[in-house]
């Protein structure tokens, strides 16, 4: 009976991720199949700017949580790991026709090849998903290696000295990689571009026309699977072991659990995924430089772990949603000025009191959502308590 309601369970939950990319395609073509519909559906739309960030840092928090939040480790490392996938990505995707322009202050790129060029070309369809599809796993590696070496001496202290050492590496691989005599790989302090980005998947007629947008079901698609990968290993033997180490490190080793070889392996998942998220921020920001993922970055995603709940994917998703659109989107009013009729201006309305107002919503959430949106709750756990109410 357990097994038919998981497996029940399963196919509900399935069919809801499907349902959701279906709507997701859907809306971003809706102009394109209804000439009325609302300005907000157009794909230039702030709308879809927010969904596509949302896909990104909502795979960036739910990596920090799987660390954080199932395993008890305190990591601040997430933007350097982002930006060794995003780097990863945009250097082995640079189109071969276009790595003299892009390094034209090194004399050329001393990679000699790109994944799409090696498939046919981004502009053919097994060039752009194969190449593409590469060079993210291969960016959630590198982020994963380099997470290895990092965890061999740290993860053998206790305490809070990996939130510190990731901190450090952060900061480190940031300056190394805008180093000038690393520029034929990196480009030193310069910008990486013209590597194949979320447009890139739109299809076109052979007038050059765009006849499906799948710029941002892309993101979406690429985030959905990592993060079911995600929800899968927590759900395994292994995440029954991090939980435990979250729990109790003494009574888990008690168990027969191996702390050192568990901590390492949730510290090299939750970095691979985090590169992959890099790589979806380089295709997001349509470039790839060190500017952006700074320890600022770092703390947004936690931000956005701590309002969602410590240990609640769901809340991860939640709560990214909410914080991108307030961030970006819903707020936006709050930095115009308006002149009334009377010519008196509105008080404080200027530019920068959006932040103020946003600061003041996230102190209230956390006040009164101390454990955050869902605590350790999944949206299943919330059907289960109707199903009960309704019961008695």
């Amino acid at each position: 009976m357990i097994q038919k309601k998981s497996k029940k369970g399963t196919f509900i939950a399935m069919a809801c991720i499907l349902a959701f990319l279906a709507l997701i395609v859907l809306m971003e073509n809706l102009t394109a199949l209804v000439p009325g519909a609302p300005a907000v559906f157009k794909p230039t739309s702030q709308l879809f700017v927010v969904l596509k960030k949302t896909a990104v840092y909502g795979l960036a928090a739910v990596s920090m949580n799987l660390l954080t939040g199932f395993t008890g480790l305190f990591s601040l490392g997430t933007a350097g790991f982002m930006l060794l996938g995003a780097y990863t990505y945009a250097i082995l995707t640079v189109p071969m026709a276009s790595k003299d322009q892009v390094y034209y202050l090194f004399g050329g790129s001393a990679v000699k090849f790109s994944l799409p060029d090696l498939f046919g070309g981004a502009e053919t369809l097994p060039g752009l998903v194969l190449g593409v599809l590469i060079a993210i796993i291969l960016a959630g590696c590198v982020a994963a290696a380099f997470a290895w070496l990092i965890g061999l001496p740290v993860l053998r202290l206790k305490s809070d000295y990996l939130a510190i050492a990731t901190l450090g590496f952060a900061e480190i691989i940031r300056a190394v990689f805008q180093w000038q005599k690393l520029g034929p790989i990196t480009n030193g302090a310069n910008m990486l571009k013209n590597f194949p980005i979320f447009s890139s998947f739109n299809i076109k007629d052979a007038g050059g026309k765009v006849i499906l947008r799948l710029s941002t079901f892309v993101p979406f698609l690429v985030a959905t699977i990592c993060i079911v990968l995600i929800v899968l290993l927590i759900n395994s033997s292994y995440g029954r072991a991090f939980k435990s180490i979250r729990e109790d490190e003494i009574a888990a080793e008690a168990m027969g659990i191996n702390l050192f070889k568990h901590k390492q392996l949730s510290f090299c998942i939750s970095s691979f995924f985090s590169g992959v998220a890099g790589a979806l921020f380089a295709m997001y920001a349509t470039n790839a430089q060190a500017k952006p993922f700074t320890s600022a970055m770092t703390y947004e995603i936690l931000l956005i772990v701590v309002i969602g709940g410590i240990g609640s994917v769901t809340g991860s998703c939640i709560a990214t949603f909410l914080y991108v659109a307030c961030s970006e989107w819903w707020l936006r009013f709050l930095d115009n000025e308006i002149i009334l009729d009377s010519g008196a201006k509105v008080p404080f309305l200027r530019a920068g009191f959006r932040m103020v107002v946003f600061s003041v919503i996230i102190m209230v959430v956390v006040l009164f959502f101390r454990r955050g949106i869902m605590g350790t709750k999944e949206l299943p756990d919330l059907f289960k308590r109707k199903r009960k109410e309704g019961a008695k």
